[in-house]
């Protein structure tokens, strides 16, 4: 009974990961859309399992016949296999070079389409660059320290770069040349250029180095470009991505880029918008505005959300009321962000979706007006200068002059900025010239309040002291 235990614990492990499956990313940020099992690996940092081949030199394509190129580049592809080891300058040095070499000649090979590249060709140079692009990415600093993230934006100096780029770097353009190229058959790049690939490439967004990320952000618009039957599939992929980053981890490196991949999928969206964008745009695009590092993606947001507006502008009352829902309360940066962001979206808005938000909207500029931190107080005066915005307010000023006037009085009696002193004075004497009999009306009525409110602060007053004196009588403490 022992020696069977024994034998049954050296049996070969399984034999359904084959030489010719590629090497998948181990922090997968989006879920896997096809009933595929996933593959996994024992070790922390998987290498590629790739064909032992001998760096040796090749000849250019310039220098032999047309019947022997086909050889030649199933060759090339197959040197450029192997990986060469980065983190030591001193190793591997001729290899690096020799492939360097061979990747420049592929580049210039597909670019210059100078022949149809059939299907082999094609198996080999997906192999290759799957090889080489899909691994796993380093820890980031915060993970390997146990410290925080930063929210800030990062410094370049600081920032972790790729060892492999030189090398990276032209696989990346092959790629790119590979998918626009007019020599290769679109039904069967479309075998390899499938769901796996594009969610092997969203895992790769996370990388800490931006070159690398700005090539990833080309070659998935290339593909969304060529590919439509990939596009309803990609859009998810992005979505999940952004679901991810929102309600779990909050820290992902290239939020960024797909939302600038995203500002061109919005700009081309047929009208009338479908329901499935609209539901985007609630359920992704307005809760990117919860986490903290919302500054490092800021401006491609606020253009996503401007473009929706624009194709629909039925979506203003959307945003709005969606800005509104994930207001900042103690992070003032945040705030100014918001104030910017909300005056772009003001710029494309009707009044008829304006007058249908106005009411908390201007509730929380007059907030906005009082702050304590003179740069949202400020950036809140600032909206004045928009002419659109000072006209949605003309047509509404009968219910939106108490709202605003309001904070402007209570600036220029308490505010302790300056600067701030002086802006409000300048909105209050635009109130007063759009309409001289309202503002004067909205004014006693403030000073009606006040004066009550100063009435029943002195009750109060009032009413302790008797209090007070009775409980001094009495030789009661009160305190």
């Amino acid at each position: 009974m022992f020696n069977k235990i024994i034998k049954r614990g050296h049996r070969k492990g399984s034999k359904s990961v084959s030489n010719e499956t590629f090497v998948t990313v181990n922090h997968s940020s989006v879920a896997n859309f096809e009933s595929q099992p996933p593959i996994l690996s024992p070790l922390p940092q998987p290498s590629p399992i790739i064909p032992k081949y001998e760096i040796q030199n090749l000849p250019k394509f310039n220098d032999v016949p047309s019947s022997e190129k086909l050889n030649l580049f199933i060759k090339k592809t197959q040197l450029c296999c192997v990986l060469c080891d980065f983190n030591d300058p001193s190793k591997m040095t001729r290899e690096k070079e020799i492939k360097h070499r061979n990747l420049q000649e592929l580049v210039k090979f597909i670019q210059s389409d100078s022949g149809k590249i059939n299907e082999q060709m094609q198996e080999n140079l997906m192999r290759m660059i799957s090889i080489n692009i899909f691994r796993a990415l380093p820890p980031a600093f915060h993970e390997n320290t146990g410290s925080l993230p930063d929210v800030g934006e990062p410094d370049e100096e600081d920032a972790w770069l790729e060892p492999a780029w030189p090398h990276l770097q032209l696989v990346y353009e092959i790629l790119l040349r590979y998918i626009v190229s007019n020599g290769a058959d679109k039904k069967i790049a479309k075998r390899y250029i499938d769901h796996t690939f594009v969610l092997k490439l969203l895992d790769l967004f996370d990388t800490e180095d931006h070159r690398e990320r700005e090539y990833l952000k080309m070659v998935l618009h290339r593909i969304y470009g060529r590919f439509m039957s990939h596009r309803p599939f990609i859009r998810a992929g992005i979505n999940n991505v952004f679901y991810r980053f929102i309600f779990e981890t909050e820290r992902h490196n290239g939020i960024g880029e797909l939302l600038e991949i995203l500002g061109s999928i919005i700009n081309g969206f047929a009208l009338p918008m479908k329901e499935e964008h609209k539901l985007f745009l609630v359920r992704a695009m307005l809760p990117l505005h919860k986490p903290k590092c919302v500054a490092l993606y800021h401006q491609q947001l606020t253009y996503c959300v401007v473009q929706f507006v624009e194709k629909d502008y039925e979506l203003a009352d959307t945003v709005i009321r969606g800005l509104l829902r994930y207001w900042p309360v103690t992070n003032c940066q945040k705030e100014v962000l918001f104030l910017g962001e909300l005056e772009e979206v003001l710029d494309v808005t009707h009044p008829a979706e304006f007058q249908q938000c106005m009411g908390p909207l201007f509730r929380q500029i007059g907030r906005c007006l009082t702050s304590p931190h003179f740069q949202v107080a400020e950036r809140a005066l600032f909206l004045w200068n928009n002419e659109h915005m000072v006209d949605l307010i003309a047509q509404n000023r009968n219910l939106l002059f108490p709202l605003i006037l309001n904070p402007l009085e209570k600036n220029l009696r308490s505010h302790w900025n300056q600067a701030v002193h002086g802006l409000t004075a300048n909105v209050r004497r635009m109130f007063e010239e759009m309409d001289a009999h309202l503002f004067e009306e909205c004014k006693r009525q403030y000073e009606e309040k006040e004066a009550r409110a100063q009435e029943l602060e002195e009750q109060r007053e009032l009413i302790w002291k008797k209090l007070e004196a009775v409980a001094a009588g009495s030789g009661v403490m009160v305190s």
